[in-house]
């Protein structure tokens, strides 16, 4: 699970937030968190990439099949609205 804290956790009315790969999804254009690709992992089924955000830091992000985005793009990581976690500063579940 990716784990972002700071102004972006607290922005969704978290201490820290917390996004599985598989529900992130890369494009080049459009909304999400920008970051660039440092290494993308091709295993047949599916595809790693793993980004540098910045202000976020370190992201992985898994799609099915192989994707043609390559190292040193720079792409928007938009999340899931649904599969966000939010956790209070005490580590706990924040139910909505």
């Amino acid at each position: 699970m990716n784990f972002i804290t700071g102004a972006e956790a607290e922005r969704h009315g978290a201490k820290t937030l917390g996004i599985r790969p598989e529900h992130l999804n890369p494009t080049r254009d459009g909304p999400g968190w920008r970051g660039t690709i440092t290494t993308a992992e091709h295993l047949g089924s599916d595809t790693f990439l793993y980004l540098d955000v910045p202000g976020i830091g370190a992201m992985t992000a898994r799609v099915q099949g192989e994707v043609g985005l390559k190292v040193g793009e720079t792409v928007a990581l938009a999340p899931d609205p649904t599969r966000l976690h939010r956790f209070d500063a005490a580590g706990k579940a924040i139910r909505l």
